[in-house]
């Protein structure tokens, strides 16, 4: 799979996802834990509009931290654009080369699949991410990766029923190939998604 093309295409169906968002859809949560769709939204196309001198200097505002910086400035140009222009950020840099750093090519098409499965699965769309990029982002799953996204998955293992692909040891959890990345990205989902005894472990809490 050309994954250059993948990544464009993804970024173009989540712009059109976007573009049909109510008010209220815009304001919701996702399933990243205190960001709205469109906190979400802004997030995925800093790495278009921030250089990397303005990136550095804001880590440096965040004293190092990138998850402290990342949250002011997704939530800071969440209230800056409009929900058209946060969602043609996406679509106007389809082809943009970014990468986050150190993950490579595989690590851009992750960043747009997972926060766009952040908003589908959250808002209930029922979006199914092509299989194909999903595989290729299930392949790179390692130890060392599933921890530096906080999934606590031992003593399981998870089985795809919509792909050839499981990971893993232990009690069997079940469920679609993209919900078991968003696992694998340390996502609690919506109740109901997954089979198998461990699925309250990886379920949201209600409110």
């Amino acid at each position: 799979m050309d994954i250059r093309k993948a990544i464009a295409a993804e970024r173009r169906d989540l712009a059109a996802l976007l573009d049909e968002l109510t008010p209220a859809q815009w304001e919701a949560p996702t399933l990243c834990a205190g960001w709205r769709v469109r906190d979400v939204a802004a997030h995925m196309s800093l790495g278009f509009r921030y250089s990397l001198p303005k990136t550095l200097t804001e880590l440096v505002k965040a004293r190092g931290s990138l998850h402290r910086m990342t949250d002011r400035c997704a939530r800071r140009d969440a209230a800056a654009h409009s929900t058209g222009q946060l969602a043609a950020f996406l679509r106007e840099n389809a082809d943009h080369p970014w990468q986050p750093p150190m993950t490579g090519i595989e690590g851009a098409l992750g960043h747009d699949v997972v926060h766009g499965l952040d908003i589908s699965v959250a808002l209930g769309l029922g979006r199914s991410v092509p299989l194909d990029r999903i595989g290729v982002l299930l392949k790179k799953v390692t130890p060392k990766s599933t921890k530096f996204f906080g999934a606590d998955v031992g003593g399981v293992e998870l089985r795809a029923d919509d792909l050839d692909w499981s990971y893993g040891s232990g009690a069997p959890l079940t469920g679609s190939a993209q919900d078991l990345l968003l696992v694998l990205y340390g996502r609690k989902l919506p109740a109901g998604r997954l089979r198998g005894e461990p699925r309250n472990r990886f379920a949201r809490q209600a409110a």
